[in-house]
């Protein structure tokens, strides 16, 4: 046999090979501790440590998560009755009274990144009714069942990565719970954005999503490392509102926020 085809069918042959002990991304759980296995790999290339890897590991299909991301129902809501469902009139009194009973911590964020208080407020009753309700998903699991679903892998998988590091730091754990894409917090970070703009409001040393004055502040930074201009309007068609876009894909999501947080700012 002529050397160059031999070497062409050692090089087919390694490539199916190769090909074969890769997973894939899949639309069921059928492939998902493959999956976890291969992208082990991808973690560790990207520094993730033994807390880490063993998350990942022990991690289980989010049946519930891929239910909730194939029926996601605010992107098709008209804009009245998405804050009517999402209960804005509450979310917009019970924010006035907080930013009068925590005057100094919004004055002092508003300081420190421009960002004002009833943005920040508006964020946080929209996403979790003011730390109400955080979720009731590992987000581990949820979001490297996102990361292996194939509908958007490449988007996700900076985010699994991140919940990964995340545990590796001890901020969040194999355990920890929140909603059902991942998200973490009083103001339902992806992970790999906590990873990012996590920053210690409080003081005590370390970054903690479950609690409050971490995750407001964090929230802010997030905004203003997006491109917050301080002084500057968030209504649509002005300066900010662009940057609320940052926080969520929804367009009714984010004229939400601009509405309620200009109602108390008001």
């Amino acid at each position: 046999m002529p050397i160059f085809k031999r070497a062409a069918i050692v090089a087919a042959l390694a490539l199916a090979t190769t090909s074969a002990q890769a997973a894939t991304c899949g639309n069921t759980s059928a492939g998902f501790n493959a999956w976890k296995a291969s992208f082990a790999t991808d973690a560790k290339k990207a520094g993730v440590k033994k807390r880490g890897l063993a998350a990942l590991a022990s991690a289980s299909y989010a049946s519930k998560t891929i239910a909730a991301d194939r029926n996601q129902k605010s992107f098709k809501y008209s804009l009245s009755k998405f804050m009517q469902v999402r209960g804005a009139d509450t979310i917009v009194a019970q924010g006035k009274k907080r930013k009068a009973q925590n005057a100094n911590l919004f004055a002092a964020l508003e300081k420190r990144y421009g960002v004002p208080a009833g943005v920040i407020i508006a964020i946080h009753g929209m996403e979790t009714g003011f730390g109400g309700f955080m979720g009731s998903s590992p987000v581990v699991s949820a979001i490297t069942t996102l990361t292996y679903d194939c509908r958007r892998s490449e988007f996700f998988k900076p985010h699994a990565i991140g919940a990964l590091k995340l545990v590796d730091q001890g901020a969040i754990t194999a355990n920890t719970k929140g909603a059902k894409h991942g998200e973490l917090g009083h103001t339902q970070f992806l992970p790999g954005n906590a990873l990012q703009y996590g920053v210690d409001g409080n003081g005590d040393g370390r970054v903690d999503f479950y609690n409050q004055i971490d995750a407001l502040a964090s929230t802010a930074n997030f905004l203003r490392q997006k491109g917050w201009k301080p002084g500057k309007g968030y209504q649509e068609g002005q300066a900010n509102f662009k940057v609320i876009k940052q926080w969520n894909a929804a367009g009714v999501y984010q004229k939400a926020i601009a509405i309620m947080g200009a109602r108390i700012d008001g």
